[in-house]
């Protein structure tokens, strides 16, 4: 596909507002390119709180019980968690982060790892206290040497942007290892990236494409659109455009723009796929719709230019299905 696909690092996906500081990790899916230091912290995901409440909170929702407040006066580093958790919770009120972090910080003198990190979540978005990337890199490296994993993550997109800690790409790739070793898919993805790049580890295609291998059996969709790529590309792997668009078409059914583009244009040209005008215009056409700017423009010109050569069933019929997958993906 020389000269038509869409390269992993070409685009990222727009920004996700933070909602719940408990809740969120600093996650990225490319690596940023020189001259684009903030790229990463647009992207930052909604990582689910059983990565770091299983098997402590149980049942416990933010209506704090009364048992749990005076474990936690009396200085139980577990139920300290428990209740600053349900402080950023906020479930039956607003949450009230000033008191999450007083929770998170007496938990986290104890050195209990998930408050650690919790508090430096909180620095790092100045919700409850004076945001602080630098103290958010101590509680994060806390955290981190205790083996929790999303901490480890964390701590390496620090190191990789220079957030806190000197730019270090060498030691944002150690803590990325760390948490990949554990099965982060993020932090496979942002290893394989490293590798891909040749940035703080030697060049290495094929162990990045192991790394966005593993990512993308667990469904990232960013690693399954990295991975495609290597096989698009003969990079790492045989090229074979039969599992380059399998990979793609996994990562464009979770609505990644830049995989449903490369899908259409898989499409268009019978490779790896059977050539199909109908396929090649529905997925050029999600990719318009889901992106914006330059690279929707260029998505609506690759559409257009296949539409030329249907019927004008065949363009009802891709606009139809279109429509049908925005419906079931934009509830």
């Amino acid at each position: 596909m020389a000269g038509t696909c869409i390269k992993s690092e070409d685009t990222l996906a727009p920004e996700t507002p933070i909602t719940s500081c408990v809740a969120l990790a600093l996650l990225s899916c490319c690596f940023p390119q020189k001259g684009a230091m903030n790229m990463r912290w647009k992207r930052l995901f909604v990582v689910s709180t059983i990565l770091l409440a299983q098997g402590m909170a149980g049942g416990q929702t933010s209506k704090i019980d009364p048992v749990l407040m005076r474990k936690a006066a009396a200085g139980d580093a577990q139920a300290q968690y428990l209740v600053g958790h349900a402080y950023v919770e906020g479930k039956s009120s607003e949450p009230d982060y000033l008191q999450a972090a007083e929770w998170y910080e007496k938990a986290a003198d104890q050195g209990l790892a998930p408050a650690q990190f919790e508090l430096g979540l909180l620095f790092h978005s100045g919700q409850g206290v004076t945001q602080s990337d630098t103290r958010a890199a101590l509680l994060y490296r806390r955290a981190a040497e205790q083996g929790l994993a999303i901490a480890q993550l964390s701590l390496a997109a620090l190191y990789d942007q220079g957030r806190g800690v000197q730019q270090d790409y060498a030691e944002a790739a150690g803590w990325y290892r760390k948490a990949a070793l554990q099965g982060l898919a993020e932090a496979q993805l942002d290893l394989g990236m490293l590798y891909e790049r040749g940035v703080g580890v030697p060049q290495d295609y094929a162990q990045a494409a192991d790394l966005y291998r593993r990512a993308a059996e667990q469904g990232n969709a960013a690693a399954q659109f990295n991975l495609g790529l290597l096989y698009d590309n003969g990079q790492g792997v045989q090229r074979d455009y039969a599992k380059a668009a399998s990979w793609y078409i996994k990562a464009a059914e979770q609505g990644l723009p830049r995989a449903q583009y490369n899908l259409g244009s898989m499409y268009s040209q019978g490779q790896g796929v059977e050539k199909s005008y109908t396929d090649a215009y529905y997925w050029l056409d999600l990719a318009a719709d889901n992106w914006s700017g330059v690279h929707q423009q260029e998505a609506i010109r690759a559409r257009n230019s296949v539409g030329t050569k249907m019927s004008v069933s065949e363009v009802k019929e891709a606009m139809e299905r279109t429509q049908k997958w925005l419906a079931e993906h934009r509830k």
